[in-house]
């Protein structure tokens, strides 16, 4: 089957490692009925991706592993289905031993024509949402939905900053928050992105750094070290920065000082679990709602749809279709 994957391992070049092209049909693990094969119709791309290319969790023997995480497609009974991509939590099927990843880290990803899971990580997917629109949920939209309403606990008319416009979690969270009655501050270095923000529902969107017009209650962080100064500063005493990633690295200098005289809360998030997609799933359609899709590709043109997201110039997600 077609599919796309890591060939090699580049931290320079990341997308230079990657490679389109045959490799082998997918397939559960031997012994494993509880798993399905699902029919991709869309997929996209995360910075995991990224990451992997460049070998960071993603050893050398592993390879070529098939990338991507995210997927919406067809089941084997016919259904259309979106994929958990979280595996090896309890009641996903892959007994009390299996180490906890997500597609792509140990078993094949979903930038192919067919990918393999637990049967337990397949949600219905309602008739309300697309193929790629639902793609763009499992990674990004989910793991920003965790951070505004259970990690930060953010509540309709509390204030939230969202760093870095463009990414798939950040414009997760200026959407959902927004929809939910959030007063949504966003940032970007990008004029025509702050733009964007704005449309999606912000109430303001300045530079990385610039004086917000108000404290916030949380913040949404996935950049690092380039804006957590910012990110410590613009809190109300007492405010939660919420953690979900360090796209410009992990290094930043700790404001310290600041955390512990007003009070604040650092929190780490990860992905939500299955019954947060379900729960996502729901708001979506109840609210009319949609993932943002910054661009669609072939399967073929993979490697071009990871270039436009290592060049940073997108704003949602880069959707793959098979």
């Amino acid at each position: 089957m077609l599919a796309a994957f890591a060939a090699r391992l580049d931290p320079t070049d990341p997308v230079a490692a990657l490679e389109v092209g045959e490799q082998p049909e997918a397939a559960p693990p031997a012994g494993r009925p509880d798993w399905a094969v699902v029919e991709v119709r869309a997929a996209t791309l995360n910075h995991h991706d990224l990451w992997s290319l460049r070998g960071v969790g993603l050893p050398a023997e592993r390879l070529p592993m098939i990338l991507g995480t995210d997927a919406a497609g067809v089941g084997p009974d016919g259904s259309a289905v979106l994929v958990h991509c979280l595996l090896g939590a309890t009641g996903h099927g892959m007994g009390p031993t299996e180490q906890r990843s997500i597609l792509s880290e140990r078993y094949p990803g979903t930038l192919a024509e067919r990918v393999a899971v637990p049967a337990w990580n397949l949600v219905p997917l309602p008739a309300e949402l697309s193929f790629a629109e639902a793609a763009c949920l499992p990674t990004a939209w989910l793991t920003a939905y965790r951070m505004l309403f259970t990690s930060a606990g953010l509540r309709p008319g509390d204030r939230v900053l969202v760093q870095g416009v463009g990414g798939g979690v950040a414009s997760a969270a200026i959407t959902l928050g927004a929809a939910a009655g959030l007063e949504v501050v966003a940032t970007s270095r990008d004029p025509a992105k702050r733009e964007r923000a704005v449309a999606m529902g912000a109430v303001a969107a300045v530079s990385p750094g610039e004086r917000t017009p108000f404290r916030v209650d949380a913040v949404i962080e996935t950049v690092g070290a380039a804006t957590w100064a910012h990110s410590i500063r613009a809190l109300r005493p007492g405010g939660t920065v919420v953690v979900a990633g360090a796209t410009s690295g992990d290094q930043p200098g700790a404001e310290l000082s600041r955390v512990f005289f007003t009070e604040l809360r650092v929190v780490g998030a990860t992905l939500g679990g299955r019954d947060d997609l379900v729960a996502l799933l729901r708001f979506l359609v109840r609210s009319g709602v949609r993932p943002v899709v910054d661009s669609t590709f072939a399967l073929a043109d993979a490697r071009a749809a990871m270039a436009r997201l290592a060049s940073g110039e997108h704003t949602g997600k880069v959707v793959v279709l098979p």
